[in-house]
């Protein structure tokens, strides 16, 4: 087994990080096999005992970190476990290896892409607010919406809460008397956010699926079927919110004095219409 830096094997077993490894060891506080070691030894973490101030240190073998992608239906809830009984997630993902856990959250009554994984730092990458990886929707509203409810709600809209959501990049692709159905893309990943947007224009959410994140589609995945990420889907994902890390740092530099919010640019079009404003 390849050797290691000391100070590096401490830190990435969580108990310190590297700069005060380096001054752990030096205050002569850390043996490996029970000899005193100086700053830049190294030491096999698999093999060689390590102990600081007298405790020895169970070494953990780097975890091997696992990407899945749910179709989630209807009726169950984003968690790992419920105290009401109810149907969770991880009753779809029985049969994998490790235990993993939701990326995010939709709610009981929605359904679609759902991603699972047993990789922190993926999964706060994902989740970061100002990251804004962008998330796909197939939205069906009624009464049906109107031309004024459409542009509002890609303008951006605000919720109960008082605050107000980013630009939305909404096609609508079912235009009926009763109903509408949207595709709307979104970038933030506020609580029920799409149902407190249509809320807040005076239309009820009756259906909402997640068809995509990202570059990261639903496809033929059937309801309560998954299937692990492909590389090049990680690959993308991890892209995306770096991209989205770019644009935060971009805004923010270009954000007025006195912190007054510039017009949004969402869009919006119906079926054979013009496009109205642009993407967002």
């Amino acid at each position: 087994m390849a050797q290691e830096r000391i100070q590096k094997v401490m830190a990435e077993q969580g108990l310190c990080s590297r700069r005060a490894a380096e001054q752990i060891i030096e205050e002569g506080r850390v043996k490996v096999n029970g000899h005193p070691v100086k700053l830049g030894d190294k030491m096999d973490p698999h093999q060689d005992i390590l102990s600081v101030d007298g405790q020895r240190v169970d070494i953990e073998r780097k975890r091997e970190f696992y990407y899945y992608m749910l179709n989630k239906p209807r009726g169950f809830v984003t968690t790992t476990s419920d105290e009401l009984g109810r149907k969770t997630v991880m009753d779809l993902m029985k049969d994998v290896p490790v235990r993993v856990f939701p990326v995010g959250r939709l709610d009981k009554d929605s359904e679609g892409l759902l991603l699972l994984t047993n990789d922190g730092n993926f999964a706060n990458l994902m989740m970061h607010p100002s990251h804004g990886v962008s998330k796909l929707y197939r939205v069906t509203v009624r009464p049906r919406a109107t031309e004024e409810q459409v542009v509002a709600l890609s303008k951006g809209v605000t919720l109960d809460d008082g605050t107000v959501t980013q630009p939305a990049v909404i096609n609508v692709v079912v235009d009926e008397p009763e109903r509408t159905v949207m595709e709307m893309t979104i970038r933030e990943g506020k609580n029920r956010e799409i149902r407190r947007m249509c809320e807040a224009v005076g239309l009820e959410v009756i259906r909402l699926r997640r068809n995509a994140m990202g570059a990261v589609k639903l496809g033929m995945l059937q309801p309560g079927e998954y299937r692990e990420l492909a590389k090049s889907e990680l690959n993308a994902l991890r892209a995306a919110a770096q991209r989205g890390v770019g644009r935060a740092r971009t805004e923010a530099a270009a954000k007025p004095a006195g912190g007054a919010r510039k017009p949004a640019n969402g869009a919006a079009r119906r079926p054979g219409g013009p496009k109205q404003g642009r993407k967002g």
